[in-house]
């Protein structure tokens, strides 16, 4: 990347190729580095970085471990990092322990694709009682992330008899699940085991998921709506009323092939009657939270009713009631934050972008580039950061073709200026320390691997393997 004012570096050839940093090392910045080491023609080395020690992402923290073929996605992605020119470059946080214009310095592009990690708030009253949480939260606690508000997510769980989830995304239903699940389900994953513990001791009694839109209107797939139903200490309730639509609105339904299926699955599940010995897992539509009662922690969520106009937007019907809760998970949606050095638009909680390029002051940012949820919001599947990297890297081999981008003049090697400024940056034979170390730890559990939780454990697995004899 050539600094303002610095006259335009050659082309990039086998001898200084064109040097590509990806910071965030989830599933949209591994298929930004797989899309360019795929093709031939341009010449190119791929720094991925990582805030973390560990790659994956939402793979590893944001998928729940009672997924075991979803996060064996991860299995796949690890094939990318072998790439011999693909170097993962892990516990370094940009911002901190390199400003983005020192790393700009060092290569020639730049790609951001490190996610929408903070949760969007309802702003409603009560929102901030005790027992009320946020999904991201108690996603990064069940999944054993190393920043995770341990305190917080487990003094929410004691005594909660009564959970609430607001939201129909994928997410919300992940979290009902885990909810709902018994320990003995629970006991084969990768959790942490303090995770294990404390979910088996939450007495979790009912489980209700609620939408303010109707059931045409969720943003779950089918196959993780699916996913509720079988579950051995909990059965899905549904109301038949709320699945009750109006002609035209029945007609856009079946037209939409997700919608008909979930429609198809919830109309199937509203035969259903509470199994004897089984706490109720309810999805509960046209329904909205207009504040959350209760003085030293929530008790009660007070739900307004409400009905959808035939764009889909959601209105109040000025209908309310109470429903008690002394847990509620809030799932209403992430929002991307600004890395120091680099703007994101607050409305939409995105990098301001064309086409994958950064924009700054509405102009093209030469060498700038983003990916996944920075880039477009919060939204898809894992697969669709797939398509949406490949439109980010084919723009950037476009401006690298036309002259555009350009390689710049020699420095140092990256990985060698953080050890010198103190840092520890782990490459991937150390992440291949720390997958060992969890595959250990889960076989004295008796599963396949265990999530260590702690920054502290992360780097202990790195340091004993750098002092072992090789």
């Amino acid at each position: 990347m050539t600094t303002e004012g610095a006259e335009p570096g050659p082309s990039p050839s086998p001898d200084r190729p064109l040097r590509v940093a990806v910071i965030g090392a989830g599933p949209a910045g591994i298929y930004a580095a797989d899309a360019l080491t795929r093709q031939d023609d341009v010449p190119v080395a791929v720094d991925l970085i990582d805030r973390l020690p560990t790659p994956f992402g939402l793979v590893r923290h944001g998928i729940a471990p009672d997924h075991p073929k979803m996060r064996a996605i991860r299995e796949t992605l690890h094939r990318f990092l072998d790439h011999p020119l693909v170097r993962f470059v892990g516990n370094v946080d940009v911002g901190t322990d390199i400003s983005i214009e020192d790393l700009r310095r060092h290569v020639d592009a730049v790609v951001y694709t490190y996610g929408a990690s903070v949760d969007r708030h309802l702003g409603i009253e009560g929102e901030d009682l005790p027992g009320s949480l946020a999904a991201t939260d108690l996603v990064s606690w069940y999944c054993g992330h190393p920043d995770a508000d341990r305190t917080t997510v487990e003094a929410a769980l004691r005594g909660a008899r009564s959970a609430v989830v607001i939201g129909v995304g994928n997410v919300a239903l992940d979290v009902a699940r885990v909810l709902a699940r018994t320990g003995d389900e629970l006991e084969p994953t990768d959790m942490p085991q303090h995770v294990l513990d404390a979910l088996a001791g939450a007495p979790v009694q009912e489980v209700t998921i609620l939408g303010r839109r109707g059931p045409a209107q969720a943003a779950f797939t089918t196959q993780e709506l699916r996913e509720l139903d079988g579950l051995a200490g909990a059965t899905v309730l549904v109301d038949p009323k709320d699945l009750e639509l109006e002609p035209d609105a029945e007609e856009r339904a079946q037209a939409d092939r997700v919608v008909s299926r979930n429609l198809a699955v919830l109309r199937e599940w509203a035969t259903h009657e509470l199994a004897p010995g089984k706490i109720p897992l309810r999805l509960q539509f046209f329904s909205r939270p207009a504040r959350f009662v209760g003085s030293e922690r929530i008790e009660a969520v007070e739900i307004e009713r409400t009905a959808v106009d035939g764009d889909g937007r959601a209105y109040g019907t000025g209908e309310l009631e109470l429903l008690p809760a002394d847990l509620v998970i809030r799932s209403v949606g992430y929002r991307g934050v600004p890395l120091p050095g680099l703007p994101v638009d607050e409305r939409s909680g995105t990098v301001t972008n064309e086409d994958g390029r950064v924009l700054r002051d509405g102009a093209v940012s030469p060498g700038e580039y983003v990916a996944g949820w920075i880039k477009r919001g919060p939204t898809g599947v894992v697969g669709t950061n797939k398509h949406d990297a490949r439109e980010t890297i084919a723009a950037l081999l476009a401006d690298a073709a036309d002259g555009t981008l350009r390689v710049g003049g020699p420095v140092d090697d990256l990985v060698q200026t953080l050890i010198a400024r103190g840092g520890e940056p782990v490459l991937l034979e150390d992440w291949r320390a720390i997958d060992a170390a969890e595959v250990a730890l889960g076989e004295t559990r008796g599963r396949a691997r265990t999530t260590l939780h702690e920054w502290d454990s992360l780097l202990a697995a790195v340091r004993a393997a750098a002092a072992s004899p090789r």
